[in-house]
């Protein structure tokens, strides 16, 4: 008989472009999202959780081809019906299906916001993540700027209740209908031509004025050497766009003044100017000054997306890259008007305006100022002294739970007492509480101060901590009382 053939053993490793996240990733990132929400639902909006699978027909950004059914997304056929599913790869295409669905069902306008992992089927790379979490939020159904001076007032907020502070961010405005208008003074016809010309406009905070100007015309060597072709535009051409990038004045009405020279007789371009000056309004009688909302043209984001209002935020205190050198953090979140997302699916025009943050990149920042990654305490951990007395420690634990209080009993092999205390080290705990036999009979408990016994392994001297004791006796009835007063001593 032939002898059965084993199978070889999978292996233990995170998929490529995946990650894994434990305990404190998942605590602070949780605690983040939940004082978001908390402004977001102080604004009006409600939560929605859509489907995380939606047909490839209603995500519309990637479709199935013949090479690669997935590009983009990850996505599979049906047997039965042959229609193509995938991952959503954002939260705003659901929206748009969700919206065209129960339309008549729905408030208009909508407002919602919406918090999950999304997929990308992309070439993954150092930070870029096949998955990752989507903060956002959107108003579907109103046409008037209001809705995204509010959205904007919304995001400064936002930042400012997870723990960025006023000065060390700035969410920045502007207004596509103002870049199609410098475009029509250009005299730019062909798509090619456009198109080249928007990708050169979004790489300005990359190259700078020079920079730009080089590419417009016939070209300019990158920091390698390499010599990129540019666009091949006349001098008269060009300017509009130089105008247009470097039109921030020193003020909001400095700023609408140099836009309305740039767009020239443009209708679509004055209408953007218009819009802008009307979200400048609103936004200054909200109390939302220049040190937290400005209007800056040099903000284009969705080339091909966005059809109105457009805006940024911006992390603006510095860091060390990995090579040592100073830099801004940069962008953890944008939005803007998207009024042809629903039509898709309706045939008919829908308003829609929203924001999403960056979730990864915002916890970054907020570990960069200090504001989270310090190590989170671990439960207070009740130790076995004697397997027999289970049900004594349970009721020890359940005592402190129901007392609000963080605890488990441990639960290992129970023989090996130090090992118990290396346990609760590792689990960061402030508190084990320790009873055995005599502890029991004399109706007792010990009760260890773990994070003061910390320090003092810690210390050069012992002098300094000898009125401190970091262990405790007290009666069994005063548990609670006792490692709470430990906990609040550190609070």
């Amino acid at each position: 008989m032939a002898k059965e053939k084993k199978l070889p053993k999978p292996k233990a490793q995170t998929p490529k472009g995946f990650r894994d996240y434990f305990g404190s990733d998942v605590t602070e990132r949780a605690e983040m999202l939940s004082k978001i929400a908390g402004v977001y639902h102080r604004y009006g909006f409600d939560a929605l959780e859509s489907a995380a699978v939606e047909t490839v027909d209603a995500l519309g950004k990637f479709l199935p081809d013949v090479d690669r059914p997935n590009e983009g997304v990850f996505a599979w056929q049906e047997e039965d019906d042959g229609d193509w599913l995938a991952l959503r790869y954002d939260l705003t295409a659901p929206l748009a299906r969700v919206y065209a669905q129960h339309r008549n069902d729905l408030p208009l306008p909508y407002r919602r916001y919406a918090m999950g992992p999304v997929w990308r089927n992309e070439k993954p790379g150092p930070g870029r993540y096949r998955q990752f979490y989507q903060c956002d939020a959107d108003t579907v159904g109103a046409g008037t700027v209001a809705a995204d001076a509010e959205i904007c007032a919304m995001l400064a907020d936002c930042l400012e209740v997870v723990g960025i502070p006023r000065g060390d961010y700035i969410v920045r405005v502007n207004n596509r209908k103002v870049l199609n208008g410098v475009l029509e003074t250009m005299g730019l016809n062909e798509d090619a031509q456009r198109d080249a010309v928007l990708r050169t406009i979004d790489k300005f905070d990359k190259v700078g004025e020079m920079g730009v100007r080089e590419l417009l015309g016939k070209g300019r060597l990158d920091a390698s050497g390499a010599y990129i072709d540019g666009v091949n535009l006349a001098d008269e051409q060009v300017e509009p766009v130089i105008g247009f990038l470097t039109s921030k004045g020193d003020t909001a009405a400095q700023t609408l003044g140099n836009l309305k020279v740039a767009v020239g007789d443009s209708a679509i371009g004055a209408e953007g100017v218009a819009e802008l000056e009307q979200i400048a309004d609103l936004l200054a009688a909200g109390g939302y000054g220049p040190d937290r909302i400005v209007i800056d043209p040099s903000v284009v984001r969705g080339l091909g997306y966005y059809t109105g209002p457009v805006f940024e935020a911006e992390l603006t205190f510095e860091i060390l890259d990995e090579k040592g050198r100073k830099r801004q953090f940069g962008s953890v979140a944008g939005g803007g008007r998207y009024d042809d997302l629903v039509k898709r699916f309706t045939g008919q025009t829908v308003p829609a305006t929203g924001v999403s943050i960056g979730v990864d990149r915002l916890l970054a920042a907020l570990r960069e100022k200090g504001r989270i990654g310090s190590e989170s305490a671990g439960p207070v951990v009740v130790t076995v002294m004697d397997r027999d007395r289970m049900g004594d420690y349970q009721a020890m634990v359940a005592e402190l739970r129901n007392a609000g209080i963080r605890a488990e009993v441990y639960l290992g092999n129970p023989k090996n007492f130090g090992n118990q205390l290396k346990y609760a080290d590792k689990r960061n705990a402030p508190v084990a509480v320790i009873e055995g036999g005599d502890e029991n009979a004399k109706g007792v408990v010990q009760i260890k101060d773990l994070i003061l016994g910390a320090e003092i392994a810690q210390s050069a001297s012992l002098e300094e901590w000898q009125d401190r004791p970091n262990q405790f006796e007290v009666p069994r009835a005063n548990l609670v009382a006792k490692v709470r007063e430990i906990l609040e001593s550190y609070s």
